[in-house]
């Protein structure tokens, strides 16, 4: 009597995926993890050590303090970003991409693990980054809640834009062009190192239109109870643009956008 094959388990293969994906970015730790780390921190070492005192940010919040929440979340959501994207588009250059397809895995279940292990890596980073500036600066946490919330919402929507993107691209340098000319800007743009009040009025009132200030100004708030924007309506702007992220990415993905050439 010949062995009745296994049922097909939808669990196993996302988890199969998602672990897989773990793993990519586990073994070149040095550089997935503990770079960004580093980096963030010299930045908090240069411009904390240089502009403290010389800046006035939120009342009653010294600026390296200000300094902190902003640097952990722009490396986070960089980090969430960079795994995706690179994961996707090295898949599809190297060709191992038709060993992800071949199995009888859905778009949804495709998508759900690339961004999921994406969120786990930023999320990874980010607490990196936050333990290290402890050694300079114990920032309060009024609002934990809002810190989590924001920051799983802002790895979701940067892991979908990189899914998004590594299924655009087609070499390293288009990939690099995005992160260089679109990511870049949008996060040193979006008050990592300054409070927006601190601006011009008409630049103050373009700093609006960057996502990314909603982001870290809503996970800010999560630090301080104070924010530059109502933190209400940013978690609101940020839930929606990872709903329609996540959806974007997803459908792409059963759709099979440049995975079948």
């Amino acid at each position: 009597m010949q062995p009745q094959p296994l049922a097909y388990n939808s669990r196993a293969a996302f988890f199969t995926l998602f672990e897989k994906e773990i793993l990519r970015f586990r073994k070149i730790a040095l550089h997935s993890v503990l770079a960004p780390i580093l980096t963030s921190t010299l930045y908090l070492l240069v411009f904390g050590g240089v502009l403290e005192g010389k800046m006035t940010v939120l009342e009653g919040v010294s600026y390296i303090d200000f300094l902190i929440p902003g640097l952990v979340m722009m490396t986070l959501l960089q980090n969430s970003f960079a795994n995706s994207a690179s994961s996707i588009l090295q898949s599809k250059i190297t060709g191992s991409m038709v060993f992800v397809l071949l199995p009888p895995f859905s778009g949804w279940q495709l998508a759900a693990a690339y961004i999921a292990a994406s969120v786990v890596r930023g999320l990874i980073v980010g607490t990196g980054v936050l333990l290290a500036a402890f050694f300079w600066s114990i920032p309060a946490l009024k609002h934990p809640l809002w810190i989590v919330l924001f920051a799983v919402l802002g790895s979701v929507i940067m892991a979908s834009l990189g899914v998004i993107c590594g299924l655009w691209a087609e070499k390293y340098d288009q990939m690099g062009a995005f992160q260089t000319f679109v990511i870049l800007p949008l996060t040193f743009l979006s008050g990592v190192f300054y409070s927006v009040s601190q601006l011009p009025p008409f630049w103050a009132k373009a700093s609006l239109f960057n996502p990314f200030f909603y982001m870290i100004d809503g996970f800010r708030y999560g630090f301080f109870g104070k924010s530059d924007f109502a933190p209400w309506l940013s978690l609101s702007i940020v839930a929606a643009a990872s709903v329609a992220l996540l959806a974007a990415a997803t459908a792409l993905f059963v759709k099979g956008y440049k995975l079948k050439n």
